[in-house]
């Protein structure tokens, strides 16, 4: 339940129904760089819904990319945020000939004939709230430009986080769009930088009814964690990420509902 006693909006049953492709179905190889208007357009043509990241551009437009440099996916550096919304989209994607999207193209493509499963990439460096998503002149700028995007949207949607905060901004910014966390083991290694306190709380998966969330998005690697069953036996929809082989869909599917796969071809229903 949220705050306000009324139920956490429900994912859209296709979410569980259809394989989720990770940023889109990807093949640079097939000039279909990862979270490209290609990728996503091959997605929905194969009948699967999609996943994809967003990351802030200097003017405050909600990017689709996933790091928070340049560096891996372009010939150029620096960061995603130091760069105005039309400048990024003239620079192409590595593999591709497209440039990167803002969300809105993405929405403009998918125009609700596939589940859209948008991650907001954490701003604070920390999963807290931070300079950029909790706090100070720019609190929540990405998960506002997100909310301004979906508010006209018609489709299955559903928005997700590492950070509990931004989830909660969400809650407030978007109530009517279905809000879950991205969860995992939080190990040390994988997070530098975050609080080692902090990184012990999440892995017990506490602020999914804070933030009104009705479901999680699980490593794969981990779907047999306690706090994953506790999620599961709540009610609350279990996605896993990223799923990789047919036995390894096999085998997560003991645990969760839906999947995010990449470099290989799940069945479609």
């Amino acid at each position: 339940m949220t705050p306000t006693g009324t139920p956490a909006p429900r994912l859209a049953r296709d979410f569980l129904r259809l394989p989720l492709a990770h940023r889109g179905l990807h093949d640079r190889a097939q000039g279909r760089p990862e979270n490209s208007l290609a990728a996503f357009r091959a997605a929905i043509e194969a009948g699967f819904g999609i996943e994809l990241d967003v990351q802030p551009s200097a003017d405050g437009r909600a990017m689709v990319f996933h790091d928070e440099t340049l560096d891996r996916l372009t010939a150029r550096k620096g960061p995603v945020a130091a760069l105005p919304a039309e400048e990024l989209g003239r620079i192409p994607l590595s593999g591709g000939e497209e440039g990167i999207p803002t969300l809105a193209q993405v929405l403009a493509l998918v125009a609700g004939r596939v589940p859209l499963l948008i991650e907001i990439k954490d701003q604070s460096g920390s999963l807290g709230p931070g300079q950029r998503s909790g706090q100070g002149p720019d609190a929540g700028r990405l998960e506002a430009a997100v909310a301004a995007e979906l508010a006209d949207y018609d489709g299955p949607v559903a928005v997700m986080s590492f950070n509990p905060h931004s989830m909660a901004r969400l809650q407030d910014l978007a109530p009517g769009v279905a809000r879950g966390l991205v969860t995992c083991d939080f190990a040390a290694d994988d997070w530098p930088g975050v609080d080692p306190a902090d990184l012990a709380a999440l892995r017990g998966i506490p602020d999914l009814a804070r933030v009104g969330g009705s479901f999680i998005s699980h490593d794969v690697r981990d779907l047999d964690a306690p706090a994953v069953a506790r999620i599961a036996g709540a009610g609350h929809d279990i996605l896993c990420w990223t799923v990789r082989s047919a036995a390894q869909e096999g085998r997560a599917r003991d645990h969760a509902q839906g999947i995010t796969f990449e470099g290989y071809t799940p069945a479609v229903p």
